[in-house]
């Protein structure tokens, strides 16, 4: 990978040593990748003793959602583990940000050029700008080489936009397992002990406010019911970012970035992509 964006690195120094860390996750349209990475991040440093220390927010590239909630389906994975999306909206991440957070990091490889083109400053696309799953331990610790060859998703965090039920799944997967590795680095590097965190969804016994697991019948086990009902129009596998439900697409279905689209903060988002997670 001749960007090296799965190296193994500690996050940088904070801009501000007697401030808070402040961390943000950029995805294309904040509703989907990024928030869940938002929930379950702030829980998980909740859990290591960090909420105090670290500060955590998120944004996308593009504007189609602006001030829209969290797709429903993603509110309702996460319900699934415990968690409660419901009180996200959607923001677009401007270049001037930049100086405002230690540590900025992308859902895909995408988001990752689209901030690198957006940053002014060579230190900020060095040290700041990073892919969240570089800090899966399975992808970028002692001897993860092989376990990157077997990655099907080139260290992303894939789009469920268009997908199905396991698509959102899977990306709650993906976003939970490089959040816990975030965590411990950030333990570490605070001065604290990330050990014995635990997990926080509710298979585990519960997750943050969650009664524990959602029904047989797909029902969302979240605090105060976030999600709300099914997983998106037609059942657990419609997405509603491609038609209808939780996201608001740009005109001609679908928050498209290419021509005739709404277009990304980056400017170069033209990928036929319908305004994403």
């Amino acid at each position: 990978m001749p960007d090296h964006a799965l190296d193994a690195a500690p996050p940088p120094a904070p801009r501000h040593p007697s401030g808070t860390y402040r961390v943000t996750l950029v995805c294309l349209g904040n509703i989907c990748r990024s928030p869940t990475a938002e929930v379950v991040l702030r829980e998980e440093l909740a859990r290591a003793g960090l909420s105090g220390k670290v500060e955590v927010d998120s944004s996308g590239t593009g504007d189609w959602h602006l001030g829209k909630p969290m797709d429903q389906r993603a509110r309702v994975e996460l319900a699934v583990h415990g968690y409660d999306g419901s009180a996200h909206r959607a923001r677009q991440f401007s270049r001037s940000w930049f100086g405002d957070y230690d540590l900025v990091i992308a859902m895909d490889r995408q988001n990752l050029a689209d901030l690198r083109r957006m940053a002014s400053d060579q230190a900020t696309v060095r040290d700041r700008i990073r892919l969240l799953r570089s800090f899966d331990p399975a992808l970028a610790g002692a001897g993860a080489g092989r376990q990157r060859a077997l990655d099907h998703y080139d260290g992303d965090v894939p789009d469920p936009y268009h997908g199905s039920a396991a698509d959102y799944a899977l990306a709650f997967d993906l976003v939970q397992a490089a959040a816990r590795g975030l965590v411990a680095q950030l333990a570490a590097f605070l001065g604290e002990d990330a050990g014995g965190t635990g997990r926080s969804d509710s298979t585990q016994g519960g997750g943050p406010g969650g009664p524990g697991g959602r029904d047989e019948g797909g029902g969302d086990a979240g605090p105060g019911g976030a999600g709300g009902g099914d997983a998106g129009p037609g059942g657990a596998g419609g997405r509603d970012e491609g038609g209808g439900g939780g996201r608001d697409a740009a005109p001609g279905g679908g928050g498209d970035a290419g021509p005739g689209g709404a277009g990304s903060a980056a400017g170069s988002d033209d990928r036929g992509r319908e305004g994403g997670r």
